[in-house]
């Protein structure tokens, strides 16, 4: 009896060291892989962004393919509106304001004394002494930092220049995209052995459905605050409410960052024109539609459009703000929509091991009514 239970054990410790050498080597290789997007990512950053915009331009792209306009030029076109598009949301943001740049200078300046005779008064008592010994450290620590400063301000402007290229990069794929993109997966299908030139093409067009209703969904998401929001800048008579509602639907497509520099704008301007209250009544709203947004809107209408639970969308936003900040909650929504896409396909299969009919390779590129597209090679 002691021989057996001793065989036993062994053979469960044989089993459990099996389990964990296996569970080493498959964390090894997600690091590997980390390591490797890492190495990748100037690449991937502006394929991504890429792809993004593209789900939002390929509708016209593809009415106009439809009605038999030749491919590149239904992408130039489209392309060139858009950015047309975009130099019209700055414009509208940056006119205005410059039109008003000396009434909110000269406003902010009001703000700073007002605040100054409020903190001089009770319960603070702040006496213009006090206010100019903290001024004059604060400026003996601003002289300390000087090289930190430097150093922060070169480390700016390599980040704006970075996000100049990719951008222009991003435009250049977007248009490619548009232009070839339903080439792709007749393509794919063709270079793919066996099984693969089935499964992996069949992915990939899900995949891009995904990531259009990702999209489309955050963008419905955007036009609600800036409807909401601009609504409650109007009621309280806060000047400069088109162009605040424009920043803050174009922020919300940067998750956290973008909701609290709009929400953070708008109190400012609201402080500066119509005073505290006007700005405490701002804030109140801005925190009202957020709280609204951010947990019933956003994960009702990203749960229906990508087929998650909104629970899903709460967790992945987390976790991606708390593994790779601002670009890990930009990214973490349509990752676990993939990701579920990818799941629900091997499901699918495990359970019909027939499949789907393979893609012809008969198809015609040319035509518009080809698979949507996709990443190209």
């Amino acid at each position: 009896m002691k021989v057996l239970n001793a065989a036993k054990s062994r053979s469960a410790l044989r089993n459990a060291a099996l389990v964990s050498v296996q569970t080493l080597v498959v964390m090894l290789l997600g690091y590997v892989l980390l390591r490797l997007l890492g190495w990748a990512w100037p690449v991937i950053w502006p394929l991504t962004v890429a792809l993004l915009i593209t789900t939002l331009t390929w509708p016209p792209a593809r009415f106009l393919r439809r009605h038999g306009w030749p491919p590149a030029l239904a992408a130039a076109t489209v392309t060139v509106l858009f950015l047309l598009l975009a130099g019209g949301i700055i414009v509208g943001i940056v006119v205005p304001v410059a039109g008003q740049s000396g009434e909110l200078a000269d406003g902010v300046i009001d703000g700073i004394n007002q605040l100054r005779e409020w903190a001089s008064g009770p319960p603070l008592n702040i006496n213009d002494a006090q206010v100019d010994s903290a001024f004059n450290t604060g400026i003996e620590q601003l002289q300390s930092r000087v090289g930190s400063i430097v150093n922060a301000t070169v480390a700016g402007v390599g980040t704006v220049l970075n996000g100049v290229v990719t951008t222009v990069l991003a435009l250049f794929l977007m248009f490619f995209f548009l232009k070839d993109g339903p080439r792709f997966l007749p393509w794919l299908s063709r270079q793919l052995p066996g099984r693969l030139s089935v499964d992996i093409p069949t992915i990939a067009e899900r995949s891009w459905k995904t990531l259009g209703s990702f999209v489309l969904s955050q963008a419905f998401v955007g036009l609600l605050d800036a409807v909401f929001i601009g609504i409650g800048l109007w009621i309280v008579g806060v000047p400069l409410v088109l162009p605040l509602a424009v920043l803050t639907f174009v922020a919300a497509f940067v998750p956290i960052v973008g909701a609290l520099f709009a929400g953070f704008v708008a109190v400012l301007i609201a402080l500066v024109f119509e005073g505290f209250w006007a700005a405490v009544i701002v804030l109140i709203i801005i925190l009202v539609v957020q709280q609204l947004e951010g947990n019933i809107f956003q994960p009702m209408v990203q749960s229906r459009g990508l087929g998650l639970h909104a629970a899903v969308v709460l967790l992945a936003v987390t976790l991606g703000g708390s593994v790779a900040g601002i670009v890990g909650s930009l990214l973490a929504v349509p990752v676990a929509a993939v990701l579920g896409v990818f799941w629900t396909y091997l499901r699918e299969q495990l359970s019909d091991p027939a499949g789907p009919e393979p893609a012809s390779d008969d198809a015609d590129p040319s035509d518009p009514d080809s698979p949507e597209p996709v990443a190209t090679a």
